[in-house]
């Protein structure tokens, strides 16, 4: 199934997350909505509040409720987005300048942080200590991946292990948190639950090593940020460190020098040592399963046209070139 196949399938469910967001922005402060509207309606797959839908449909769920599942866990993304950007110091963010670009620091980090709390509040109403606790884990989670992100940039003894432990906790989580809240709203046995939780986690660890493949092998205008941000910001994400570890002396030191110090001046030679030491091939190889795990965690849940979306959205994950 293609992506706009799937959201066919969940249209009106999408729509009314879309309203929903809409509903949730307003703000007395005019600079908060500006902000907020600038990022939200700046494109994007959402493919967060898609799984929520999808997984909640494909429980049986037959109730509203997912709906501001599904919008607030686009309202956190968006916040995680918004101080990503700052930490990051990015200027491109879906094809179009980021919002610190455009509104500064400030306004930026304090609207992400008027996001967070308006989730929470959207939260409340769906009147589930389980889903609470889920989310209240998953935010405190997702902050926990960005202070390790920040920790492993500029550092080339950066492991595999710790990479992952930063995209399960950055990526993976909030995945892995909508498809467990779903569940829960549509009251789903235990071994369902199980099920989509760790699909959540496949699908959102393979979903980040193809942003990670992707910014070396993209162009530009596809993937919608400046390819090489992250060498750029010294950040060993998985074809670094494999090229790192399989390159030759001379191609280590490049690379060492490149992670330290950051900047793309380097960045057609350390592209090329990448491919050329199978650093890409490597990613997407265990993208590719990460893809097929999530596939079979879909075993305990019924066959119906949402599950079937699910398996679609588990196969775009991986076969996308932005």
């Amino acid at each position: 199934m293609t992506l706009d196949e799937i959201k066919t399938l969940v249209a009106g469910d999408l729509k009314a997350v879309d309203r929903r967001i809409v509903e949730q922005l307003t703000s007395d402060v005019a600079l908060v909505g500006q902000v907020s509207n600038y990022l939200i309606h700046a494109g994007g797959k959402r493919l967060r509040p898609l799984l929520v839908v999808l997984a909640a449909r494909a429980c049986g769920y037959q109730g509203e409720q997912h709906v501001t599942a599904a919008a607030l866990i686009e309202f956190i993304h968006t916040a995680t987005l918004l101080h990503d950007d700052v930490v990051d110091g990015s200027e491109k963010r879906r094809g179009r300048d980021t919002a610190n670009e455009v509104f500064g620091n400030e306004a930026s980090v304090l609207v992400g942080d008027f996001l967070y709390s308006r989730a929470f509040q959207m939260m409340v109403t769906l009147e589930s200590l389980g889903i609470m606790e889920v989310l209240a884990n998953a935010t405190n989670t997702i902050a926990e991946g960005e202070v390790l992100q920040l920790m492993n940039a500029h550092d080339p003894e950066t492991t595999e292990q710790r990479y992952f432990q930063v995209i399960y906790r950055k990526t993976a989580k909030l995945f892995e948190a909508g498809a467990e809240i779903a569940a829960i709203l549509a009251r789903a046995p235990q071994s369902v639950q199980s099920g989509l939780i760790a699909y959540g986690r496949h699908v959102g660890t393979a979903f980040q090593l193809v942003d990670d493949f992707l910014d070396y092998r993209a162009a530009p205008d596809e993937l919608g940020k400046n390819l090489g941000d992250d060498l750029a910001e010294g950040k060993p994400t998985l074809p670094l460190i494999y090229a790192l570890k399989a390159g030759t002396p001379a191609e280590q030191a490049l690379i060492r020098q490149a992670i330290e110090h950051g900047g793309l001046a380097e960045l057609d030679r350390i592209s090329a040592i990448i491919e050329s030491t199978g650093g890409l091939q490597y990613t997407a190889r265990l993208a590719k399963r990460e893809s097929e795990l999530a596939l079979q965690a879909l075993g305990e849940l019924a066959d119906s046209p949402h599950k079937r979306a699910l398996q679609g959205l588990a196969e775009f994950a991986v076969a996308r070139n932005h």
